[in-house]
């Protein structure tokens, strides 16, 4: 074969094939991380390890947002619908029968969303898992509820989920002490600097900021609820082959 005919190198091998942007992207399918916690789990210049991360983020691949809990710090996230999208080209490109496959969750697994207020990412977080997957156990909780769920939260899910909350409220951390879960999820940066002790459970980390900040009534803010609502399914989707690390 001529090199001119040559099939084109997938772009996520072309990007995974460096020794240290794969590792960069395996610490950020753990968990989003922020520079310096990057530069530690490699072990690699702070210089070194912002090029590479400009590179996959010039891909798409990986992006980033500003901290909500300190706005020096940004947190770097693995662009999963994007990566999924990816490896499934690889596979397809290298024979078609190489396409992913889903993974079935253990039988009475149970997931714990935390943030601030749990009146929005976090109830959010927990509805979704419970619609999409049978079976999981899902709660959420807050370091600081609020007073009643944000209308916004209600509304989302019901109009683009068809999911009904009822007449739930937010509650504290502490109506789930002593209560054990096989995987924990933060979901805002402050609760992440809250220690709290998750025993043997899988925890991960995603920096979301909090969609009632990005405006001054319910109406400004919807487009944010709405982006946070697919963020999050988006996640949650792929939060079962995270989570099978554990296991291995």
């Amino acid at each position: 074969m001529a090199t001119t005919d040559r099939v084109p190198v997938p772009l996520l091998m072309r990007m995974a094939a460096h020794p240290l942007r794969w590792a960069l992207m395996a610490e950020l399918a753990i968990s989003d991380r922020r520079v310096r916690e990057l530069v530690a789990a490699v072990d690699e210049s702070q210089n070194l390890v912002s090029y590479h991360l400009r590179l996959l983020r010039t891909t798409g691949l990986v992006a980033a947002r500003r901290s909500n809990f300190d706005g020096r710090d940004s947190y770097y996230h693995l662009d999963l619908a994007r990566c999924a999208a990816a490896l499934g080209d690889a596979a397809t490109a290298l024979h078609p029968a190489l396409a992913p496959t889903d993974l079935p969750w253990p039988a009475d697994s149970s997931v714990l969303f935390l943030c601030t207020g749990n009146s929005a990412r976090s109830p959010m977080a927990e509805a979704l898992l419970r619609h999409r997957i049978g079976g999981v156990q899902s709660a959420s909780a807050g370091s600081h509820p609020a007073r009643r769920l944000h209308p916004n939260t209600v509304r989302v899910l019901h109009e683009n989920y068809g999911i009904d909350l009822g007449p739930r409220q937010p509650q504290s951390l502490t109506a789930l002490e002593g209560v054990r879960f096989d995987y924990v999820v933060t979901l805002c940066d402050k609760i992440r600097e809250i220690p709290r002790d998750h025993g043997s459970a899988f925890t991960t980390h995603w920096s979301l900021p909090d969609p009632s900040a990005t405006g001054d009534t319910d109406r400004a803010t919807y487009p944010e609820f709405r982006r946070l609502a697919a963020e999050l399914d988006t996640r949650i989707k792929y939060l079962r082959l995270l989570t099978r690390t554990r296991e291995i």
